[in-house]
């Protein structure tokens, strides 16, 4: 196997493991004691907020033409980062949310299946395959750091 489709392989297990959860109503009554307690919520939404900012650091290294030559480690790291990210978003929440959290919860995931499905898994080098998982990668990116910004105003004014 290669070690490239390893981030593959464990993201899209750890998002299925995720959803069976989520659908069959598997809770650990501990974590959900600990993701109503204030700070528990801040500390695994800081975690979380570090976590989608990280991933936008992969973006500055491919622009950055001192950085460029070290994109391929920060490639590897991006990769790894999203694989474990449902494991993140389970520590943080259990749910999905409603409203604009549930929003926030889809485009995360769905991102985060984009990004496991990659051009190096599909094996296609095809300019405008890529140019379109990119610009779908990148939108939903920004779209989740928009609406993370908007969760974590809404924390605060509403605490």
């Amino acid at each position: 196997m290669k070690n490239k489709n390893l981030t593959t392989i464990l993201g899209l297990l750890l998002l299925s493991l995720f959803f069976l959860q989520f659908f069959l109503k598997l809770e650990w009554t501990w974590l959900k004691i600990q993701q109503q307690q204030e700070m528990y919520k801040r500390w695994s939404g800081l975690f979380m907020a570090l976590l989608i900012t990280f991933q936008w650091v992969l973006t500055l290294f491919r622009m950055v033409k001192k950085l460029r030559k070290h994109s391929i480690k920060m490639t590897a790291m991006h990769k790894w980062a999203g694989a474990l990210s449902p494991i993140f978003f389970y520590a943080h929440s259990i749910g999905l949310g409603y409203g604009y959290l549930a929003l926030l919860s889809y485009l995360f995931f769905a991102n985060a299946l984009l990004g496991y499905v990659n051009l190096d898994v599909i094996k296609n080098n095809s300019d405008v395959l890529f140019k379109g998982w990119m610009m779908a990668h990148v939108a939903f990116s920004i779209v989740i750091t928009i609406l993370m910004f908007f969760h974590v105003a809404m924390v605060f004014y509403y605490k």
